[in-house]
């Protein structure tokens, strides 16, 4: 009788009756996972045929009286990825379900990975729509435009991406009790991983569980509700990405310090209060105090700053949008030119050079600056070419023999248009299996030629150097 009923039950597993009224479409695991009624974390099941999360499994809890009151009975347990028919109670085991859990956790061999930056396949997601694997738009929740440029810019860097991906890359990293911060990269894998996932039920994803780990690990500094800037974002991410890691300001090294950190050395001069007589400045010249100091500095990237934006409309009464090259505010980096900085007491001249350059460089475009009343955005536009930017200028000498390649191409733009404290983002990423450049913001997604790109306000850029002899993919 035993075995019988072990086989009764083994059977009704098999062969449950209720699989086919599972609705594919309706299913979205990138909310959060908790119960629709009582809002709890524990225990929480999505109903498979209209797609609610509700808590529980035993009889008088939220999933078993919804499968009675609305005859749903195909429920999966978010955690554990076990199939449940309720209000019979009996795991379900059927292969044909596995595109479900793959969905909510995707997963990646080795050799998927490394066949990432080959392919150009399109995928085909379940509402018979057609997309590109990472190349994938992201819901703009309120305005969490900047937030989603810079993940969809991060999760274009291939060394990063790969990380990531692979969950035993981190899963065993020791963190204290009560830390908070290492949901960040949880969450951040959770993201890359849907991002990039071939089996995807719909065409774009909503990064809402990556943007509340944020709000809650900037400790509400970053919002969904509220346009956030770019660059403080990006910075702030990196940033705590690197120390949820276990990576320090000095030693330890993480994957974000070998992909983007790179060195400099920073000559400061102190400068004599401009209202004194000419010859008491002479004196001070010659004390130790206005000598000119070095200290070496890492970064994790560059600012670039423009040049002023005129005031003044031409003679057809139109403003002139100015440009500049992108070598000439490079140039604040040669060791030569020197820049004069203020602070309320005293003034400095400071000049960079650069000892090291990063694998995948980032340069953030000084746009926008604060003044006593408000934000001013500076449009000057940079012509910057896409590929063969040479950096080995910038470099001191002694570390030039060193750096076998300073060639980069540019992989990811973003932009920012509109005005300073409003404005929306949007993204140009290279796809490397294709050669191809996508325009993405929010739930768009354009192909783009790459000389449209050098026409736009370029905020954020990232570089990538070229290693050995590695030839130019792209269309430009």
């Amino acid at each position: 009788a035993k075995n019988g009923r072990v086989d009764s039950e083994d059977r009704r597993s098999r062969h449950c009756p209720y699989l086919d009224t599972i609705n594919r479409s309706v299913l979205d695991f990138d909310f959060e996972k908790l119960c629709s009624i009582s809002l709890s974390h524990i225990n929480a099941y999505a109903c498979l045929v209209c797609g609610k999360y509700f808590q529980g499994r035993g009889l008088k809890s939220h999933a078993y009286i919804h499968s009675v009151q609305f005859s749903h009975h195909v429920f999966l347990n978010l955690h554990t990825l076990k199939f449940y028919c309720l209000p019979d109670n009996y795991e379900i085991i059927d292969s044909s379900l596995e595109d479900i859990t793959y969905v909510l956790k995707p997963t990646f061999t080795k050799q998927q990975i490394a066949n990432l930056d080959k392919q150009a396949k399109l995928s085909r997601a379940y509402d018979g729509t057609t997309y590109l694997p990472g190349i994938v738009g992201l819901n703009n929740i309120k305005a969490n435009d900047y937030a989603n440029a810079v993940l969809q810019a991060l999760s274009n860097v291939p060394p990063l991406r790969n990380y990531f991906l692979e969950e035993d890359n981190y899963k065993n990293i020791k963190r204290p009790p009560g830390d908070i911060m290492f949901l960040l990269v949880q969450r951040f894998g959770e993201l890359m991983r849907k991002l990039w996932n071939p089996r995807n039920f719909k065409a774009h994803v909503s990064p809402h569980e990556m943007l509340q780990a944020v709000v809650l690990c900037s400790k509400k500094t970053f919002q969904i509700t509220k346009q956030g800037d770019g660059v403080d974002f990006l910075s702030w991410f990196l940033n705590a990405l690197h120390s949820a890691l276990g990576g320090t300001k000095k030693k330890k090294k993480t994957i974000v310090t070998d992909v983007f950190q790179g060195s400099m050395r920073i000559f400061t001069k102190k400068l004599p209060h401009p209202d004194l007589p000419a010859e008491e400045k002479e004196q001070l010249l010659h004390n130790d105090e206005y000598q000119e100091t070095m200290v070496e500095s890492t970064f994790m990237y560059l600012t670039l700053d423009l040049p002023t934006a005129p005031l003044y409309k031409d003679e057809k009464e139109q403003l002139i949008i100015p440009q500049v090259p992108l070598f000439n505010i490079l140039a604040k980096f040669n060791g030569i030119t020197e820049k004069e900085y203020k602070t309320y007491k005293e003034n400095f001249l400071k000049r960079f050079q650069l000892t090291k350059l990063p694998p995948y460089l980032i340069f953030c475009i000084k746009r926008f600056t604060k003044n006593n009343f408000f934000v001013e955005k500076n449009p000057t536009i940079v012509n910057f070419p896409i590929t063969n930017v040479d950096l080995r200028e910038y470099l001191s000498e002694e570390v030039q023999a060193v750096h076998k390649n300073t060639t980069y191409d540019l992989i990811a733009n973003i932009v920012h248009d509109g005005k300073p404290s409003e404005g929306s983002y949007r993204i140009h990423v290279l796809h490397h299996g294709t050669g191809k450049w996508y325009e993405l913001q929010d739930l768009q997604v354009t192909d783009i030629l790459p000389q449209m790109i050098t026409l736009s306000e370029a905020y954020i850029q990232i570089w990538k150097r070229r290693d050995n002899d590695e030839t130019n993919q792209q269309g430009a």
